[in-house]
């Protein structure tokens, strides 16, 4: 049976001796699914595929969103699938509430040291809940966990909200953040270095 990650106040999972890493984080791994408990909702990552059909509402939800903001946008078609699957070093999540798919990102290798967080969204009817921050950390989990040490990433200039998110998850800004946002063009890079703290 799938972990799941347990609210503040669960009981802790059973943590097998598969990894002294999963055993510091409080995890489980079976079927490919981690669990732990501590981050305050009671949801469950689910490590995939783009091509994975529980994706598509993600997908149609971000296609609207860049539509929306930006006209039309090829965003979603400028990678590859694949470049966001393990063998490639990318990785794909969804975060399940319940049976639902709540929230998902991925991220693709940029270079040798580094990945890029691509694709990180929640759906509309749970934000506000902080699962866009909880994606991000497990994200960078795992990139740590597969030798990456920085995270690069960008985001759109009519994404305030998006924006936010990175600056308070530590992320450093690579333009001026006191500049007048209707002066900036094209995607904002940020980036963050992975330390031990990611993998513990």
């Amino acid at each position: 049976m799938p972990g799941e990650f347990l609210g503040i106040g669960g009981a802790s999972p059973a943590v097998p001796a598969a990894t002294n890493i999963c055993a510091a984080r409080l995890c489980t791994v079976d079927t490919g699914d981690r669990a732990r408990s501590g981050t305050g909702v009671g949801v469950k990552f689910v490590y995939t595929k783009p091509a994975d059909p529980a994706a598509e509402p993600l997908f149609r939800e971000l296609e609207f969103e860049y539509s929306t903001r930006y006209g039309r946008n090829t965003e979603l078609s400028s990678y590859p699938n694949q470049e966001f699957e393990e063998a490639d070093g990318g990785a794909f999540l969804l975060l399940y509430d319940g049976d639902e798919p709540v929230a998902g990102g991925a991220f693709r290798r940029y270079d040798e040291w580094t990945a890029e967080l691509k694709r990180i969204w929640t759906h509309s009817g749970h934000r506000r809940r902080g699962l866009g921050r909880i994606v991000v950390e497990e994200l960078e989990w795992e990139a740590a966990r597969r030798g990456y040490t920085r995270i690069y990433l960008t985001t759109g200039p009519r994404q305030p909200e998006a924006r936010g998110l990175y600056l308070r998850a530590g992320y450093r800004p690579l333009f001026d953040v006191d500049a007048d946002p209707a002066t900036l063009r094209g995607p904002l890079p940020f980036e963050k270095p992975l330390g031990d703290s990611q993998v513990l």
